[in-house]
């Protein structure tokens, strides 16, 4: 019965937001108990204090395009969406272009790009979130870096992580390249655009 409750959740999960979610039907056929884990640990991307939503969403779709290619980054931008993020702010994010971004937006973003490559610039920008926002703000964008990563990580683990699309953003199709690379510069992001490490072209 609990297995039979965990596939019938998973399935309407994929039904709601058309998401391909086959690597947890493998993981509770494998075991239920290891996917209930696996959903309860993701759950700690509900902590959400004291940052404005547009930069938490921010920094979960980073942080999953670190992993992912297309899918995850889709399921994202589309949860994004339907919390009344604004479809401008999401191009921003996904083709990694700063100014193009509010300011806490970008602060965010430059915070989790910091954070994901190690930068020592993350401390400034971890400084700047805790005289904005609060400390219970830093724990909120460190748990939506940590659970956005886990999905595709695990997807890609069990061998389901094949298939890059190109991510839809307010109707109108978006690609770029996978990766997302390239260290800090002088200290800081500037955006990878600027750095001539990031590539995004609009198709539709």
């Amino acid at each position: 019965m609990f297995k039979w409750l965990l596939h019938k959740g998973t399935a309407a999960f994929e039904r709601q937001w058309n998401y391909d979610a086959g690597y947890v039907h493998e993981l509770i056929d494998i075991d239920p108990r290891a996917a209930w884990m696996f959903q309860r640990a993701t759950g700690l991307g509900k902590y959400r204090k004291d940052v404005p939503l547009e930069a938490l969403f921010a920094a979960g779709i980073t942080a999953v395009r670190s992993e992912d290619c297309g899918p995850c980054t889709q399921l994202a931008v589309a949860m994004a969406e339907r919390m009344g993020i604004d479809p401008r702010v999401l191009r921003a994010v996904l083709t990694e272009t700063p100014l193009m971004m509010p300011p806490d937006v970008a602060l965010a973003w430059r915070f989790t790009r910091a954070t994901l490559d190690h930068d020592p610039s993350a401390d400034q920008y971890r400084d700047e979130i805790i005289k904005r926002w609060g400390p219970r703000a830093v724990v909120s964008l460190a748990f939506a870096i940590l659970t956005a990563r886990m999905y595709p990580t695990v997807k890609y683990a069990m061998g389901h992580g094949k298939a890059c699309t190109r991510v839809v953003v307010g109707g109108a199709p978006l690609a770029f390249d996978k990766s997302l690379e390239g260290p800090a510069e002088a200290g800081h992001y500037t955006g990878p655009a600027e750095a001539g490490h990031y590539t995004a072209v609009h198709l539709g």
